[in-house]
């Protein structure tokens, strides 16, 4: 029993194409994009943006091999200053989609390899009916062609640590300031004279008393 659904513009349709290796035919399709598809909260392709893709669908002994490039529009915020960016995106894929009875008979093969990766099973693609799902693979597609730290140009120099301001609007940008180990010593920079004038009155009646003692 297939569980796809067939009006989703991300699943495909096989049946033209035919179970002969060697038989292919292209695909063309604009969609609108799915949830998620992209690095959260950093850069992705926004929900129900545009999505364009190119298919080329071959028909080969264990399944359908899928080859194709996808075209979007992506949308993030620089790490370093954290102003909105957007760029556009091409992303090339393949993938295998087995026939199910090829599936079984490709996993009785190696069901007992010693070396077999516990979640190869869970990599594997399959055909329901003569239906594919080509979301797992263009999310995976897409997300490992975008970078985890998107930045607005190569030599942002991001905030300033005082004030927030955008460092690339004004290298020149920059604040006095004061080491805190001398701050304290601030309020008292007049002191040290006032001391000095105190001191010489002191001493100036000091020297009169004592020549009027003599």
């Amino acid at each position: 029993m297939n569980r796809l659904d067939h009006r989703d513009p991300l699943v495909f349709d096989t049946h033209e194409l035919g179970r002969r290796p060697g038989s292919m035919r292209t695909v063309s399709r604009t969609l609108e994009a799915p949830q998620g598809l992209g690095v959260a909260e950093v850069i992705g392709v926004p929900e129900k943006s545009e999505i364009s893709l190119e298919l080329r669908l071959e028909s080969v002994v264990e399944g359908v091999l899928v080859t194709g490039t996808a075209e979007a529009h992506v949308e993030g915020e620089c790490v370093r200053c954290l102003e909105p960016m957007d760029d556009d995106l091409e992303v090339d894929f393949q993938e295998l989609y087995y026939y199910p009875e090829s599936d079984e008979r490709h996993r009785a093969r190696t069901a007992g390899a010693e070396d077999l990766d516990e979640d190869s099973e869970d990599e594997t693609y399959r055909l329901e009916g003569d239906f594919f799902d080509l979301q797992p693979v263009l999310r995976d597609a897409v997300v490992l062609a975008l970078p985890l730290q998107p930045v607005c140009q190569d030599d942002c120099l991001g905030l300033c640590s005082e004030c927030g301001a955008r460092l690339s609007d004004d290298p020149a940008h920059h604040h006095d300031a004061v080491d805190p180990r001398w701050a304290a010593l601030q309020g008292l920079s007049a002191a040290p004279g006032d001391e000095g004038d105190e001191n010489k009155n002191s001493d100036t009646r000091e020297g009169l008393a004592e020549n009027q003692e003599k």
